[in-house]
């Protein structure tokens, strides 16, 4: 049994609560919300957030932040993307030298365009930094649905040990040494499933859903890739496989934020209505960058930044897609004559 400490109570920081007591671990739960915490002790609920997912007695939620990280085997950072670089800054003081944090979240940082590892181990250098990314929707993961997941480390003996807090009979975890493929792919594939919401609220069908999806990996592999990550992971778990969840799934924040715009609403609208962080959009802008910085194209995340930010018309975006200029669809490939 280990002593995990996890940082959000948020859908996500509750169902890995729930799957961590599950698997005999004692945890305790740190939220800056005292009426969040004031709920998880009398109730043994996130009401708000995952409504149906009931933690163990044995699990208790605090407001102070040492009491979640002191003497603690692991600390599992689940608070969303925007709130990274702040909470860090907050958790610094007290974390010992070779703690290992857990990165569960996804998202990139606009002004910087690091992850969010990168942005734990500038705020905590004295920290072991590891992610966890994959297809894995809080609703169904609290249910104990199968699901697969990837921990990714600098080095074999923390993914290993990541793999072993969280993996039982319902989630399946496998390990990667590539955290930054890993975390772009779970970034950028917010900015697609928004596209694919706003198809959806056009009214598109089938065809446009499997468009968007696999060109859409082919933009993330194109940065993905230029940005240092390995081509492989972006054919596995946490680059297609989260995609395809996030495109296609109710679950999916982004794809239900993306669908209220293209029904008309404006993103301001839709992200209140949605009543939870809009990752997607966060990640919009730094996506645009990243593309650009390094040279490649990125059609599908460049429409999405015109209907997020400069009040571009989704339907009109979708027109320019689609008449672009002439392409092979695979680089590279050679002709017979």
């Amino acid at each position: 049994m280990a002593k995990i400490g996890v940082i959000g109570a948020g859908s996500w920081g509750t169902a890995l609560t729930w799957r961590l007591a599950q698997n005999g671990h004692e945890v305790k739960v740190w939220s800056i919300a005292e009426d969040e915490v004031r709920m998880l002790n009398e109730d043994h609920e996130q009401k708000v957030k995952l409504p149906g997912v009931i933690l163990p007695d044995a699990v208790e939620a605090t407001t102070d932040l040492h009491e979640a990280m002191s003497d603690k085997d692991a600390v599992v950072l689940a608070v969303p993307s925007p709130f990274t670089r702040s909470t860090a800054k907050r958790m610094a003081p007290y974390c010992r030298f070779g703690q290992l944090i857990v990165s569960v979240a996804k998202g990139i940082e606009e002004d910087s365009l690091m992850t969010l590892s990168e942005i734990i181990r500038q705020e905590i250098p004295q920290a072991e930094v590891a992610v966890l990314c994959g297809p894995t929707h809080a609703e169904e993961v609290g249910k104990g649905l199968p699901t697969a997941i990837v921990a990714g480390a600098r080095t074999r003996t923390a993914a290993e040990y990541v793999q072993s807090l969280f993996m039982d009979k319902s989630l399946r975890v496998y390990t990667s040494p590539d955290m930054r493929g890993m975390e772009l792919g779970a970034a950028l594939k917010n900015v697609v499933a928004l596209a694919a919401g706003v198809a959806d609220g056009l009214g598109y069908g089938d065809n446009t859903k499997a468009l968007l999806i696999t060109r859409g990996i082919a933009e993330i592999s194109r940065i993905g890739i230029a940005a240092g990550g390995r081509a492989e992971t972006f054919s596995g778990l946490t680059g297609i496989g989260d995609l395809i969840v996030t495109c296609a799934s109710m679950h999916s924040r982004n794809r239900r934020a993306g669908i209220l715009i293209g029904q008309g609403k404006t993103p301001e609208e839709a992200m209140d209505e949605v009543k939870q962080v809009v990752e997607g959009v966060y990640s919009a802008r730094a996506g645009l960058q990243l593309a650009r910085k390094y040279g490649v194209e990125a059609p599908i995340i460049d429409a999405a930044n015109q209907v997020l930010f400069n009040g571009k018309s989704p339907a009109e975006e979708v027109s320019a897609l689609m008449q672009r200029d002439k392409k092979n669809e695979i680089n590279g490939q050679m002709w017979n004559d």
